[in-house]
């Protein structure tokens, strides 16, 4: 026997123009937003709506008005703290500006993956798309199998050859990182950077190399991790090392805060104390880095003003008002050297 519950007959476009005494072209108008609709025929046309429980058919409404007022999101690596804060402020900043979001998850290395994604969005008749973790590889997917429909990776900007754009705010971020700990008399400063085919990585690891180039220096060491905080706990060997060396590094940069936690235990059974032998800086500001031991210096990103931006581009609204910029969340696992 079925578990399933017992619907009830749809309610048509027929069924509600009965019941407020209008035409079925005057809900249809009601529905779009039509603006030459008196006050009252509106207020008459919502209540029956309400009343017969009539739910909008976005597609059909699509058909009428060129847009469904949905929002597609791909996504990826959704398990990780920065995709999953995204796809939640995307939400809330649709949902602020009247429209929703339809989430297609992939794999985002994979281009064939990525390109099922977006169809599957496409299909459903999406006013555009925003990437959540982007690869180089998902955009150039995207671009191909969506023409004429706006694609936007959250955070990152993109210039020519896949590169960050002037304002990105990962770069700007991981700038942030280096001149605080430039200002507390570091010079050997090296980076634990993320997966390379990852647009924020290549921003973030883009930040750091410019503001020590600023300051004459350049990195003492990188290695790479893929986000999580077992990868930081596998290469903190090889970074114990580094820093136990003469003219070792300093401090260490990390990609993102999760990575920085896994770094920070695994040193310690190392015998490498944080901030004492070295200074460690995250990225992101996770909700947990203020309880980690040491409590984690780190970068915050106004993600739900980045969310906002790509709602606003993809409506074709004005997108100068940016996010606000990144900041330095200092606390105990940096220190002057």
């Amino acid at each position: 026997m079925s578990e399933a519950m017992p619907g009830r007959a749809r309610v048509g476009v027929r069924d509600v123009a009965a019941a407020a005494g209008v035409s079925t072209q005057t809900v249809s108008r009601v529905i779009n937003d039509h603006p030459h609709i008196r006050p009252e025929t509106r207020e008459r046309v919502v209540a029956a709506m309400a009343e017969l429980g009539y739910r909008v058919n976005n597609a059909a409404r699509a058909l009428g008005t060129a847009t469904t007022r949905t929002i597609g999101v791909v996504a990826s690596d959704t398990d990780l703290y920065g995709p999953a804060a995204g796809i939640g402020a995307l939400e809330r900043a649709a949902r602020s500006a009247g429209r929703w979001i339809a989430t297609a998850y992939a794999d985002g290395a994979d281009a064939a993956s990525v390109t099922a994604a977006a169809d599957h969005l496409l299909a459903q008749g999406v006013d555009g798309i925003v990437v959540v973790a982007p690869h180089t590889a998902a955009l150039e997917a995207l671009a191909a199998a969506s023409p004429g429909v706006p694609v936007v990776p959250l955070h990152s900007r993109v210039g020519g050859a896949g590169t960050p754009a002037d304002g990105d705010r990962g770069a700007e971020g991981a700038a942030l990182a280096v001149d605080h700990l430039l200002d507390a008399g570091h010079r050997r400063i090296a980076q634990l950077s993320g997966p390379a085919a990852w647009l924020e990585a290549v921003a973030r690891d883009t930040g750091a190399e410019s503001a020590l180039a600023r300051r004459g220096l350049q990195l003492a060491g990188r290695w790479r991790g893929d986000w999580s905080a077992a990868s930081g706990a596998a290469l903190a060997p090889e970074i114990a090392a580094a820093v136990g060396e003469a003219g070792g590094p300093t401090a260490i940069v990390v990609a993102n805060d999760q990575m920085a936690l896994g770094l920070v235990s695994g040193l310690a059974s190392r015998g490498v104390d944080v901030p004492a032998d070295v200074s460690v800086v995250g990225f992101d500001d996770h909700p947990d880095a203020a309880f980690y031991r040491p409590a984690l210096t780190t970068v915050r990103l106004d993600i739900a003003g980045e969310a906002q931006r790509c709602v606003r581009i993809l409506l074709g609204a004005d997108s100068a008002t940016g996010p606000e910029p990144p900041r330095l969340v200092a606390r105990d696992s940096t220190r002057p050297v």
